[in-house]
């Protein structure tokens, strides 16, 4: 195991607390722009909840893995389907990175006595 994901959750929430104390109202935006993002529309929990996780992925986020993973899994999520959300992040990570990449060749060419 690379990390205990439990303890570190609790510890998370723990600083999260700690934070939301001192600035109350920017965690009062977060909770509105969460809550509405989590709305039951077309979408079931459980998408939602894979969609998070392969955002948290692509941006490296462990709090919001180790949060949305547990989230998941209490909705349902299997093994399989969480991997198969993860595949998706993979594969939007390397071709981030492959656009990146172009616009680095872009900023290159347009360098004047390169």
């Amino acid at each position: 195991m690379m990390h205990d994901w439990n303890k570190y959750r609790d510890a998370l929430r723990a600083r999260v607390g700690d934070f939301a104390a001192l600035n109350p109202d920017v965690m009062s935006g977060l909770k509105t722009v969460s809550d509405a993002a989590a709305k039951r529309g077309k979408l079931e929990p459980k998408i939602h909840e894979l969609i998070a996780l392969a955002v948290a992925v692509t941006t490296r986020c462990d709090g919001c893995i180790s949060v949305h993973t547990q989230s998941a899994a209490e909705l349902g999520a299997t093994a399989e389907e969480i991997a198969e959300a993860l595949g998706v992040a993979i594969a939007l990570n390397a071709g981030a990175a492959l656009t990146y990449s172009a616009r680095v060749l872009d900023t290159y060419a347009t360098l004047p006595n390169k």
